[in-house]
């Protein structure tokens, strides 16, 4: 029988035999592997944290204790080992298990997530509700390195070092090797410091020598300040109140569960430091990990893609037009966060090292470094997945917009992204940004429009955002290219009847909802709206009274979204048109293929020609 096997439910592990760990740990990566290879989903990180999720899992009695994982998308082990493992045959897809930790779908997930930098927050909250309410459990929360480059852990742990109850912060540091303080000194003083004699006798010593002598008690701390900065790798956190342990092997589950049980005796917060190695176990993952961090289908022998991706994507497009443009434009500069390759700025990076610039996960700190850029005569360029910039909503407005800095936003993965579900939909983006004064917002109907837009915003000399879907580029239409003038649409099919005045990436839907309607003997027109903000308010005024129907069409919510604005305009103009608006409904939408989602948000063309019938009374 498979050890897998023996797991049913949470806590089961704990009936594993000490020295069968080692073999479960290979048992479950060869699982993720074979798993994830059929559905796709992020495996480098989750094959890196295998040996640190059972040693949680051993020492931890859940749902009771509560562990608070940072991204989530190294739960997967923990999903294994709380009885989901048969939910992998449906890993990311609609109406199976979720790629990160989920609420609903479990009592041991304890908080969703999806982005960075938020554990240590939420289970600081956790810790003070537990001491609250009186009650005895473990809080822990696991941050990776990279989400340690996010401003909100900081701001965290700079709370977290003024709890007087215990704590347990695990960074698992997956790009650092395993340094030579892992042993000797090190661990030594690690188990000193967290043994009850020694807690004991320090506050003995403390407590008297503070009544009678408490020149003493400076002289010592002052003298252990001194031990700690040679001897104490994390000395960073030890200066903030917060304990620091390690760093220890992150492959080693004696040596983390020892830690995690050292840690639980201390009544503050403690940082557990864990070293492991991302991918670990599959030779593919651990060459490239950033390929196999979130991977399509693979075949498992290789660790290529189960199919070649041969089409040229938004992301694509972008990354070769901007390399033209900087060619062109010496003045312009890229920025990312921690996503070089996703945003495909990789080719950037390698022909112009000195105009790019990685910030790390920090949304927030790239606007407002873009704007500091623009405002030294620059012309910075944010490439950013729309999920992530809605951190930095503050900065758009104060630092960039309101002093009408020209920084392009090029918002990538708009829209309906798929698998990864709630927290990477990029839904709201048209809502933010219209909200913003002084921010042009723009939406390619193509590939082509995207270029066309990029070298537009470049060159407006005021904020400008382009958003465009995740996936293959359109490359229909092609033949329609009027040039971009700001705030004005494009006209692709004027034959009167219902006008289709579509944003973006539902130019395409729209031309199969008029040849759908064409069938039904409707006449009917198709406008590419282009622009977002400023609207084509002589398109709409001239709209009003030339068609039956106007039905704007956009991938975004309602509350706030383009639809929503022209309506508003409509009324403010005090102009009778008829007007239905297709658009995301006001919810998080849960994970599945793009196609699924379209379908079940109502913005696919069946649904929306349904909805145009129900308007006409046909």
């Amino acid at each position: 029988m498979a050890l897998l096997d023996q797991i049913q439910g949470p806590n089961d592990i704990k009936k594993i035999a000490p020295d069968e760990l080692d073999d479960l740990a290979e048992e479950i990566r060869r699982f993720l592997v074979r798993k994830v290879s059929m559905t796709g989903g992020h495996l480098a990180s989750n094959l890196g944290a295998v040996e640190l999720t059972m040693a949680l899992h051993l020492t931890l009695d859940l749902p009771q204790d509560k562990i608070v994982w940072d991204v989530g998308h190294q739960s997967y082990t923990h999903k294994i080992l709380t009885g989901r493992k048969d939910g992998f045959d449906k890993l990311r897809q609609y109406g199976g298990i979720s790629g990160f930790p989920k609420r609903s779908e479990s009592d041991t997930d304890v908080f969703d997530s999806g982005h960075s930098s938020t554990s240590i927050s939420a289970a600081l909250g956790m810790a003070r509700a537990r001491d609250i309410l009186g009650e005895k459990r473990t809080i822990v929360a696991v941050i990776g390195d990279g989400a340690m480059t996010g401003g909100l852990a900081y701001e965290g742990l700079n709370d977290a070092s003024r709890l007087n109850s215990n704590l347990i912060i695990i960074l698992n540091d997956n790009k650092m090797s395993i340094s030579p303080n892992v042993g000797g000194m090190s661990s030594y003083l690690s188990e000193i410091r967290t043994s009850d004699g020694y807690i004991q006798l320090r506050d003995k010593i403390h407590d008297s020598l503070s009544d009678t002598v408490p020149g003493v008690v400076k002289g010592i701390s002052r003298a252990k300040q001194s031990l700690k900065s040679l001897m104490v790798p994390g000395m960073y956190f030890e200066e903030m109140g917060i304990t620091y342990l390690g760093p220890i092997d992150g492959h080693n589950i004696k040596s983390i569960v020892k830690s995690i049980e050292d840690a639980k005796r201390v009544n503050k917060t403690v940082l557990i430091h864990v070293c492991t190695k991302k991918g670990k176990g599959y030779l593919p993952a651990e060459r490239k990990p950033s390929r196999f961090h979130g991977t399509p289908p693979f075949i498992v022998k290789t660790g290529m893609p189960a199919k070649a991706e041969k089409t040229e994507t938004y992301t694509d497009v972008f990354s070769t037009e901007i390399l033209k443009i900087a060619e062109a434009d010496p003045s312009m500069v890229a920025i990312t966060a921690a996503m070089e390759d996703g945003v495909g700025l990789h080719s950037f990076h390698v022909m112009h090292p000195k105009r790019f610039f990685d910030v790390g996960i920090a949304e927030q700190h790239a606007v407002t470094f873009a704007a500091g850029l623009a405002a030294g005569g620059l012309k910075p360029i944010f490439a950013v997945y729309s999920t992530f910039l809605q951190r930095a909503y503050d900065q758009i407005v104060e630092d960039v917009c309101l002093q009408q800095l020209p920084v392009v936003f090029a918002v990538d993965r708009a829209g309906l992204v798929g698998a990864d579900g709630e927290t990477h939909q990029g839904i709201f983006d048209l809502s933010y940004f219209s909200s913003v004064p002084g921010l042009t917002v723009m939406a390619p109907k193509n590939g082509q429009e995207l270029r066309d837009m990029l070298r537009f915003a470049i060159n407006l000399g005021r904020p400008a955002a382009i958003r465009y879907p995740r996936g293959a580029a359109y490359k229909g239409l092609e033949g329609h290219r009027a040039p971009i003038e700001e705030g004005k649409a494009e006209m692709l099919y004027d034959e009167g009847g219902i006008l289709l005045l579509a944003v973006g990436s539902m130019v395409k839907t729209a031309l199969k909802v008029r040849e759908m309607l064409k069938e039904q003997g409707f006449a009917c027109s198709i406008a590419n709206a282009r622009f977002v903000q400023p609207m084509d308010t002589d398109l709409l005024r001239k709209a009003a009274g030339e068609y039956s129907l106007i039905v704007t069409m956009e991938e975004n919510v309602h509350s706030g979204g383009f639809g929503e604005h022209v309506a508003a305009w409509y009324a403010e103009q005090d102009l009778d048109a008829e007007l239905l608006q297709i658009a995301i409904p006001d919810t998080f939408v849960t994970h599945g293929s793009p196609q699924e989602l379209c379908r079940l948000t109502g913005i696919d063309a069946d649904s929306i020609v349904s909805k145009i019938m129900k308007r006409t009374g046909k």
